[in-house]
C-alpha cells in the first residue's frame, strides 16, 4: 500500500497496532509500542484521543518488558499527540494502571511519566484528574501502589489549592507510617524531594515529625534512606533551626546501630557538614566524623575517609591536626587494604590546608608508609595524586620518598600492577621533571622495553611515545632513541621485534630529521631480519613512517628516497605475510610521494602487535 492511501485509510494504522499488539512474539508486539508515535501521526489528535488512547487502556500487556516500553512513551512528549496539555489527563488512566503492577521498574518509570504529564497539566487539571488518581494510589489495597504514590506529591503539590495541599500533607505522611516496610522505604527515598516544595514553616510543621519518625524506624533500610532526606532539610533550615531540629537525629544516625546507616553517613557527609552550617560543624559534627573514622566496621571507615578533603575545608587547621591526623595514622595502618586504599588516594588532598611545613612534618610520614603498602592499589593510589603534594612541598623532598616505591611496583611479580605503574609514568615524569626522569627512571623505562609480558612490551612503548610528548623530541633523540635502536642488533629476536613496535609507535611524535637520522637505518636493517615476523612488522611500521612523513615538510622525499626502496625489497619476500603487508604499505608510502591526502589520516592496519599465524611457526622453531 502506497503512503497516501496508508494515510487515508481509516483503519490501517489502528488495525496493524491492534494486529502487532496481539501477536504472540514479544519482539513484535515491543516495536509496535515503540512505534506508538508513528501511529499517532498518521491518525491525528483526535483520533488518537478517542480510538487509541482507550485501546491502549484496555489491552494492556502483561509481559514486564512491553508495560515498561508503555510506560516510557506516554510520559510529557506524548501529550503533543493528543493535541497538546488541555488533553494530558487522558494519559493518567494508563499510567495509574502501570504504577501498581508488581515490577518495580515499570512502577517507577510510569511515576516518572505521570510526573512528566502533570508539569504540563493546569492546575484545574491537577486538581480534577491528577489528584484524585493519587488519592485512588495513596489508599489502594496494595502496597505496590502506595509505593507508587510516593513519588508522585512534589510534582502535584505546588500546582494545587491550600486544602489540597493539606489534604496532599496528611497523605503523604500517613504513607511515612504505612505498615509495610517497602512503603516506608519509599516514602523515606521521596521525602528530600518533596520537602523542597513545601514553605519553610510548613517543612517544620509537618514534614518534620514525619522525617523524625522515619529516622527511628525499625527497619534500616528505611532509616539510611533518611540520610539524603536529611541533607535536604538541612538546606532549607537557618544554621540555628538546623541545630534545633536536625542536631538529635544527627547524632542518632552517626551512631545507628546499623552499619549500613552509619555507612550511609559517611559517603554523604561532606553534603550534610556543608548544609549543616559552620555553628554545627563546630560543635557537633567534628565529633560525628571522628567517631565514623574510627568506626569498627571497615566499610563505613572506608566511606569516611573518603570524606577527607572535603571535611577539612570546612575546618581549622588546628582541628585538622588535633582531632582529624590522629585518626588518619591510624587509617594508615588499618587491616583493611580498602580502608589504606581509599585514604590513600584521598589524603594528598590535605597537604593545601596543612601547607609546606605541616605537610612535610604529618603528611609525609603517612606517604612513605602507604608508599610501602604490602597492596599494589594502597601504592598506586597515593602515586596518582602526588602532583597536588608537590605542589606545596616541592620536588625534591617528594622524589627521595617516592623513587623505592616505584622501583618495587616496576618490579612487582603481577603484571597488572606492572601495567598499571607504566600508565603512570608520564604523569610522574611530568611532576618530578627530566632531570630526575633522567637520573632515576630512565633505565626503569627501557628495561620494561624486554618484560616478557606482550602487554608490559606494549604498554612501555606507548609510554615512550607519551614521554616524547611531555618532554619533546630532542630529548628522545639523545635519550632514548639510542638505547631503543640499540635494541635493534640484540640476538634476541624479542628484542628487535620490540625495536620495530617502539619505533611504530613513536613515529607520530617525531619529526623528520629525528627519522631519517636516528629511525631509518635501524628500521631498513631490520627489514632483512632473518624472523618473518620481525620482517611483517617492519612493513608496517614503514607504513607509518610513511603516514607520519606525509605531513611533514620535506617528509615526500625522504619517503621517495629512502623508504620505497626498502619496501620494495620486501615485495620479493618469500614469505607471503611479508608480501601482504609490503603491499599495503606500498600504497600508502605512494600516496604520501604522489602528494596524496588521505595519508595522513591513515592508521596501520592491525595492531603494532598483530601477527600472522603463518609466520608464527618460523618464529617459534626459530627463536
Amino acid at each position: 500500500m502506497s503512503q497516501s492511501n496508508w494515510q487515508n485509510d481509516p483503519l490501517h494504522p489502528i488495525a496493524i497496532l491492534l494486529d502487532e499488539l496481539r501477536a504472540e512474539d514479544v519482539t513484535l508486539r515491543l516495536n509496535a509500542v515503540h512505534r506508538i508515535s508513528t501511529i499517532c501521526l498518521a491518525l491525528g489528535p483526535e483520533r488518537t484521543r478517542t480510538e487509541l488512547v482507550p485501546f491502549l487502556q484496555e489491552s494492556l500487556d502483561d509481559d514486564d518488558e512491553i508495560l515498561l516500553a508503555l510506560a516510557e512513551e506516554l510520559g510529557a512528549p506524548f501529550v503533543d499527540y493528543l493535541g497538546g496539555p488541555e488533553y494530558g489527563h487522558l494519559v493518567l488512566p494508563i499510567l495509574e494502571h502501570l504504577t501498581g503492577v508488581e515490577e518495580t521498574l515499570v512502577r517507577d518509570k510510569a511515576a516518572e511519566s505521570a510526573n512528566g504529564v502533570c508539569s504540563l497539566l493546569s492546575p484545574e487539571q491537577v486538581e480534577q484528574y491528577y489528584l484524585p488518581m493519587l488519592k485512588r494510589l495513596a489508599a489502594g489495597e496494595w502496597f505496590t501502589s502506595r509505593t507508587s504514590a510516593t513519588a508522585m506529591f512534589a510534582s502535584a503539590y505546588p500546582k494545587v489549592s491550600r486544602p489540597s495541599q493539606e489534604e496532599m500533607l496528611k497523605m503523604f505522611t500517613k504513607l511515612c507510617e504505612d505498615d509495610t516496610p517497602m512503603v516506608r522505604r519509599a516514602a523515606a527515598k521521596e521525602l528530600g524531594g518533596f520537602s523542597k516544595t513545601l514553605s519553610h514553616d510548613t517543612l517544620i510543621s509537618d514534614l518534620l515529625p514525619a522525617f523524625r519518625k522515619l529516622s527511628t524506624d525499625d527497619q534500616d533500610s528505611v532509616r539510611l534512606l533518611t540520610v539524603d532526606a536529611m541533607i535536604a532539610i538541612a538546606e532549607a533550615l537557618e544554621d540555628e533551626e538546623c541545630k534545633n531540629y536536625l542536631g538529635a537525629t544527627m547524632k542518632s544516625l552517626v551512631s545507628d546501630r546499623s552499619w549500613r546507616v552509619r555507612y550511609m553517613v559517611g559517603d554523604h557527609f561532606v553534603k550534610l557538614a556543608k548544609a549543616a552550617g559552620q555553628d554545627i560543624v563546630r560543635e557537633e559534627l567534628v565529633t560525628a566524623y571522628v567517631a565514623l573514622l574510627k568506626d569498627s566496621e571497615a566499610e563505613v571507615r572506608t566511606a569516611a575517609a573518603g570524606q577527607i578533603p572535603g571535611f577539612a575545608e570546612l575546618v581549622d587547621r588546628e582541628v585538622i591536626l588535633a582531632r582529624l591526623m590522629p585518626c588518619i595514622r591510624d587509617l594508615a595502618t588499618d587491616s583493611s587494604q580498602h580502608v589504606r586504599a581509599a585514604l590513600g588516594s584521598q589524603i594528598s588532598g590535605l597537604a593545601p590546608q596543612l601547607g609546606k611545613d605541616a605537610t612535610i612534618e604529618h603528611l609525609l610520614p603517612l606517604f612513605l608508609q602507604l608508599l610501602k603498602d604490602e597492596f599494589p592499589e594502597v601504592r598506586l593510589n597515593i602515586i596518582s595524586k602526588l602532583e597536588v603534594v608537590n605542589g606545596v612541598i616541592g620536588i625534591e623532598l617528594l622524589s627521595k620518598a617516592l623513587l623505592p616505591a616505584i622501583v618495587e611496583l616496576a618490579e612487582d611479580k603481577q603484571w597488572r600492577v606492572r601495567q598499571a605503574i607504566i600508565e603512570y609514568i608520564p604523569l610522574l615524569a611530568k611532576q618530578l621533571g627530566v632531570q630526575f626522569f633522567d637520573d632515576q627512571l630512565a633505565n626503569l623505562c627501557m628495561g620494561w622495553l624486554g618484560d616478557p609480558v606482550f602487554s608490559i612490551r606494549e604498554a612501555a612503548t606507548i609510554n615512550l611515545r607519551k614521554l616524547t610528548e611531555v618532554f619533546g623530541v630532542e630529548w628522545a633523540k639523545e635519550t632514548i632513541i639510542p638505547k631503543v635502536m640499540e635494541m635493534g642488533h640484540n640476538v634476541n629476536y624479542l628484542f628487535r621485534m620490540t625495536t620495530v613496535f617502539a619505533i611504530t609507535t613513536m613515529a607520530p611524535a617525531l619529526d623528520v630529521d629525528s627519522i631519517r637520522t636516528s629511525i631509518l637505518p635501524t628500521i631498513i636493517s631490520l627489514s632483512a631480519d632473518r624472523i618473518p615476523n620481525i620482517r611483517f612488522n617492519v612493513a608496517k611500521a614503514f607504513e607509518v613512517l610513511s603516514t607520519s612523513l606525509g605531513s611533514q615538510p620535506g617528509g615526500p622525499q625522504l619517503v621517495q628516497s629512502d623508504v620505497l626502496p626498502a619496501i620494495e625489497k620486501l615485495l620479493q619476500d618469500s614469505d607471503a605475510d611479508v608480501r601482504f603487508f609490503a603491499e599495503k604499505a606500498l600504497e600508502t608510502a605512494q600516496r604520501v610521494v604522489g602528494g596524496g591526502s588521505s595519508a595522513a589520516g591513515e592508521s596501520t592496519a592491525g595492531g603494532a602487535g598483530e601477527q600472522a599465524p603463518a609466520s608464527e611457526e618460523v618464529v617459534m622453531t626459530d627463536a
